[in-house]
């Protein structure tokens, strides 16, 4: 009885090790199974863990399909999990080293996106716009037939808009701050950089009261003359007409 008990316990302590001695180790996925992951959570918007599998796809070095794949919706994942500054990299990245591949031009106008995805206001570091703004002409002299052309175009006038505005800004605070001359460069640099700007009646409006602080009165006139003229509807219109009346 004695030994029989020795058996069975023995057996109880062997049979554990010959069941994992005979068990076959589990095959690390390949890059197919870990790109259809990614699509799996990517759909789920779990966008972290997209970007998880992406990368591993990867770090396999696949076919080169599918490495464009995994590359472009690693850029996708960052974009649609507001990432942008990742996003905007990675479709860089992209576009370096896929420039012929059929989504290059996607990769581009996303990359645009990313930048002015970033802007924060007028009053603030005009990087952004600025990046934006020559993406997007970049996608319109490369692209001239994209069916993304006439959105791309509203953007490049927003962001040229934004781009004037900052101008005026800078403008603005000049002559609030007593440095006339200084406002003037900035206001007269707007007129001239940004034609196409639909407010310019306030850039016209601070530049008459500039010039008149450094008495350039003909500078005054021709800039109260055109706000008046220009911009019938302007808020600015009276105030316009009470300085020509006034001080000229």
């Amino acid at each position: 009885m004695k030994l029989l008990r020795h058996c069975l316990i023995l057996l109880t302590i062997c049979l554990p090790l010959f069941s994992g001695c005979a068990s076959t180790p589990t095959a690390d996925p390949s890059a197919q199974e870990l790109y259809a992951r990614g699509e799996s959570s990517f759909t789920k918007s779990r966008y972290q863990e997209a970007i998880g599998y992406w990368k591993q796809v990867k770090e396999q070095f696949p076919e080169p399909e599918l490495m464009a794949k995994a590359e472009i919706g690693i850029a996708n994942a960052y974009f649609l999990d507001n990432e942008y500054i990742e996003a905007g990299a990675a479709y860089e990245d992209f576009r370096r080293l896929h420039p012929t591949h059929d989504l290059a031009q996607f990769a581009l106008y996303r990359q645009a996106l990313s930048s002015y995805n970033l802007i924060t206001g007028i009053d603030t570091d005009q990087t952004p716009v600025k990046n934006a703004l020559a993406l997007f002409e970049t996608f319109v002299k490369q692209h001239p037939k994209s069916e993304y052309v006439p959105k791309v175009q509203e953007k490049i006038a927003e962001c040229r808009g934004m781009l004037a505005q900052y101008e005026i800004y800078v403008g603005r605070f000049y002559y609030r701050t007593d440095a006339y001359q200084a406002a003037i460069g900035r206001l007269e640099g707007a007129l001239i950089q940004f034609p196409d700007y639909t407010g310019h009646d306030e850039t016209l409006y601070y530049l008459a009261k500039a010039s008149l602080e450094t008495k350039q009165k003909d500078k005054a006139q021709t800039a109260l003359s055109r706000l008046i003229r220009e911009y019938p509807k302007s808020s600015y219109l009276g105030d316009a007409r009470k300085l020509l009346a006034e001080k000229l």
